[in-house]
């Protein structure tokens, strides 16, 4: 069971901003923005990379879900970034898909 699996079960607490059938939302314990919400699909998907034909109306609705979390959190005058890892490379840490919500401060191109 993934980390994100555990707090999807409510086994390991976190701050959660945003729930529904779909996703849940809550703020990164290492926050690389002055906002920084990771935003999961609570159907298990390792990664992007992974996802199927069958995966769209969830993805479909994890990019909808972050960009409403980002509005509520106060970015949508100023604008946000969102972020999939996928895989090593790619800076992923945790093998269940999420989409980082950054923003609160200009962020430079390119990243890393």
């Amino acid at each position: 069971m993934t980390l994100f699996e555990k707090i999807i079960a409510r086994q390991i607490p976190a701050d959660i901003v945003h729930e529904d059938d779909q996703v849940i939302a809550f703020h990164d314990i290492r926050p690389q923005a002055p906002v920084h919400i990771v935003v999961i699909p609570k159907k298990s998907i390792p990664r992007i990379g992974e996802a199927r034909p069958d995966d769209a109306a969830v993805l479909g609705h994890l990019m909808l879900a972050a960009a409403s979390v980002a509005k509520a959190a106060g970015l949508g005058e100023t604008g946000f970034r969102l972020v999939i890892n996928n895989g090593p490379d790619g800076g992923e840490t945790v093998p269940h898909l999420h989409c980082h919500v950054l923003g609160g401060r200009p962020l430079a191109w390119p990243p890393g």
